[in-house]
């Protein structure tokens, strides 16, 4: 996998090529996903490495920083550029992705082996619990947004900021939680990252200068990715909504989406299920409510009304996800329903 992945790299200066000569909006889209998936890899295994000289507690803060970087730096540059739906689109998008697609993927792909495979269910019911706090307060700005009156729909935008902290201050509860008083009932199960150290550690200067390097160049790389996403999706037929929902989604976490599948696959289920949980959790109530609050620092205030079809496809989702986990046991059908309500939820945003 890991190869596969460092062959993805020769599509970083081929981005910048496909831009330069002008070879079309879609290439250049496509062309800048494959790169940013490699990058997005290198990321994750320098927050490993960072985790390592700093310990469990500051090793999850940078995780939690850095985790869903990816996502973080494609809104924040498609808010930037005024597309507050493709923003969205993409964090709605990415909440789904993980817990359906990458979730789905691991239980197949763990259970085609075996019977059966069990996780830490105190975890598990957290995770979900959390996951169902944010998708209520993603839930609620739509409803008053749609059942109040032009008076109530001003206050969108401060009802966001208001939201967005209260999200971020119980994300935080959440990394004291599991890294720091309750670590031990939670057993081996630590930040997705930093429970799977690497064998042979890099510098922390190392660590640090290749965290800022593939970030650096990850900013670049979305600038072309956004800035080509409204021509690419009319010329392939699709709305940006559908763009944002699944493709953005699917590339800012393929390197993560490849580690959970690889653990559950090992029977790590553990670990497996907190990168899927810890990453929508992250998604959820960190990097939303920070984009948010950017958008009060840049003078372009985003709310928090999402589409109906977003609201009910993500609180179908972490329903879903919670009646399949409950019991801390998974097996390859639970892993195909979820894929299968995946492919329903894709098909049915792109005819919308």
């Amino acid at each position: 996998m890991n190869k596969l992945f460092n062959l993805l790299l020769v599509f970083i200066p081929l981005t910048f090529v496909a831009s330069y000569l002008n070879w079309g909006p879609l290439a250049v889209m496509l062309i800048a996903c494959m790169a940013i998936i490699p990058l997005a890899k290198i990321m994750g295994q320098a927050s490993e490495h960072v985790a390592h000289h700093t310990g469990p507690t500051i090793g999850g803060l940078v995780s939690a920083t850095f985790g869903n970087a990816c996502e973080l730096i494609i809104a924040l540059i498609a808010l930037n550029a005024g597309m507050i739906e493709v923003v969205k689109a993409s964090i709605t998008g990415s909440i789904i992705a993980n817990l359906l697609l990458v979730l789905g993927g691991s239980f197949l792909a763990g259970g085609l082996k075996r019977s059966e495979q069990s996780f830490n269910k105190m975890w598990a019911a957290t995770g979900v619990t959390m996951l169902t706090i944010a998708s209520f307060a993603l839930m609620l700005p739509a409803a008053l947004h749609h059942v109040g009156g032009p008076d109530s729909q001003l206050q969108d935008s401060k009802m966001a900021l208001a939201i967005s902290i209260a999200l971020i201050v119980l994300y935080g509860c959440q990394l004291l939680f599991a890294l720091k008083t309750h670590k031990h009932q939670l057993g081996a199960v630590e930040s997705a990252e930093v429970a799977d150290e690497p064998t042979t550690s890099w510098s922390l200067k190392k660590s640090a200068l290749v965290l800022l390097a593939s970030t650096v160049a990850i900013v670049f790389l979305s600038e072309k990715l956004v800035g080509s996403v409204e021509a690419a999706a009319e010329t392939i037929g699709m709305t940006k909504i559908f763009v944002g929902l699944i493709l953005l989604a699917i590339v800012g976490n393929a390197a993560e989406n490849s580690t959970a599948i690889i653990m559950a696959m090992k029977n790590k289920m553990d670990l497996s299920l907190n990168i899927v949980l810890g990453s929508s959790t992250q998604i959820a109530m960190f990097v939303a409510p920070v984009v948010v609050i950017a958008s009060f620092i840049i003078g372009k205030p985003m709310d928090l009304v999402f589409s109906q079809a977003e609201i009910l496809a993500v609180f179908a989702s972490v329903i879903v996800v919670g009646r399949v986990v409950h019991d801390g046991k998974s097996n390859w059908l639970e892993g195909a329903m979820l894929l299968g309500l995946y492919t329903i939820l894709g098909a049915a945003f792109f005819f919308i």
